[in-house]
């Protein structure tokens, strides 16, 4: 126990030593030394005889969900005695990671990882799970179950959202060139006729919806939209980035004064506010966003403070919904980096907004830690969309934002 907790000292003050820039004892303030800072969080692993980074314990509990069929919750539709199934037998590839969603976003964060390079040593035994689900026979039968009848809502929008970032990642992988770059493409075209039906039921949906559903959890339209968007983006749908860009306008150009401050609801896992704003930085130019943000969240800190937003708290981590709010903590962190990147160069809220998402990625990814499977089956992907900045743009008109040197976090939020 000693060596071990001794081992655990030292990977400590590494860590720690890796989040200050040592030039005449300042700390790195630009935009860039902030996503450096973020990088270097501890391994949730807990690993002390061989370290691992976060990346491996990510990719380990998908790998060991992806597949796991039981605890199962199924949103399921029964319209006869024949569709009292197993779930492996109703949706042969997603039914894993307790349910058809959390399945699709297990499968995403392998594919992130494998695409990415982060974890080469097990790029194989990623490879052979994904190959081993992504058949044309298995995705056969999930169109089959997409088309059984009373089902046309199933997995609407948060499901049908994580799928389509699946493909995108498969979609920008395949872009490539090499081996990966091959093996993507294969991927991506057995999902094809899968994700033809999801496109299809999006483009059903949305022109239907009169108003935004503007909640924490799965059914919220923001979130979604957003990961819509970057799909049609990277997918060169133009008519699905015409659909979600018109439709996000007419519900939200014209919103003010969110109510942060009532934010979190005790079942959370999106914000409302949050999301809503980084969904709408995806679609206004820079200097339209910072006009617009001013009047959604008009009391934002310029001081760079970090502690303008309360973390989330989780009494009882075993808890299913309870545990929702770990994944607040990273859903608000990734979206108040989108929001920061999305501000013009010396906009005087870039630190604040920077410090609160340092703040919060850090308690998400702690809560990852946990032995217990009603938050770990999911967290792990949220944390894996965190780390690896997976909705940022940093290519807006006005500059790249990498090479900003604007003021980013206050000693408390960058720590």
């Amino acid at each position: 126990m000693l060596v071990r907790f001794c081992a655990l000292i030292v990977s400590a003050a590494i860590l720690s030593s890796c989040s200050v820039k040592e030039d005449d004892g300042q700390r790195d303030t630009s935009e860039q030394g902030y996503f450096e800072r973020k990088n270097v969080a501890p391994d949730p692993a807990d690993n002390a005889q061989s370290p691992r980074k976060p990346e491996h314990a990510y990719a380990r509990i998908a790998l060991d969900c992806v597949n796991k069929q039981y605890p199962n919750k199924i949103s399921h539709v029964m319209s006869s005695a024949s569709d009292v199934q197993e779930p492996v037998r109703l949706t042969p590839v997603f039914y894993g990671c307790f349910d058809w969603h959390s399945a699709v976003h297990g499968h995403w964060l392998l594919t992130r990882l494998w695409g990415n390079g982060a974890i080469p040593e097990m790029e194989d035994e990623i490879a052979a799970a994904l190959s081993t689900n992504f058949t044309a026979e298995k995705i056969a039968g999930e169109v089959a179950y997409f088309n059984g009848e009373g089902r046309a809502s199933f997995e609407r929008p948060y499901g049908l959202a994580w799928f389509l970032q699946l493909t995108a990642e498969l979609t920008e992988i395949a872009g490539g060139e090499g081996a990966k770059a091959q093996q993507a493409q294969i991927w991506l075209d057995r999902l094809k006729p899968l994700e033809s039906v999801i496109i299809e039921r999006i483009r059903t949906w949305v022109p239907k919806l009169a108003y935004p559903i503007r909640l924490g959890t799965h059914n919220q339209s923001a979130f979604a939209f957003g990961l819509f968007l970057d799909w049609a983006r990277i997918s060169g749908d133009d008519q699905m980035e015409s659909l979600i860009s018109d439709k996000s306008l007419a519900f939200h150009q014209g919103d003010r004064d969110c109510p942060i401050a009532y934010e979190p609801s005790g079942e959370d896992f999106l914000s409302p506010c949050l999301m809503e704003a980084d969904l709408m930085r995806r679609i206004l130019s820079e200097t339209e966003f910072a006009d617009w943000l001013s009047g959604f969240l008009p009391d934002i800190p310029t001081d760079g403070s970090a502690d303008w937003l309360a973390v989330g708290i989780v009494n009882d981590p075993t808890d299913g919904k309870l545990v929702h709010l770990d994944g607040v903590n990273l859903s608000r962190a990734w979206a108040l980096e989108g929001i920061a990147t999305a501000l013009p160069e010396g906009d005087a809220r870039k630190a604040a907004l920077f410090a609160a998402a340092k703040l919060h990625g850090d308690a998400g990814e702690e809560s990852v830690r946990t032995p217990h499977y009603a938050g770990s089956h999911w967290l792990a992907s949220f944390a894996t969309y965190w780390r690896t900045e997976r909705g940022l743009s940093r290519d807006r008109a006005g500059g790249d934002n990498e090479n900003q040197k604007d003021a980013i976090a206050s000693e408390t939020g960058a720590e």
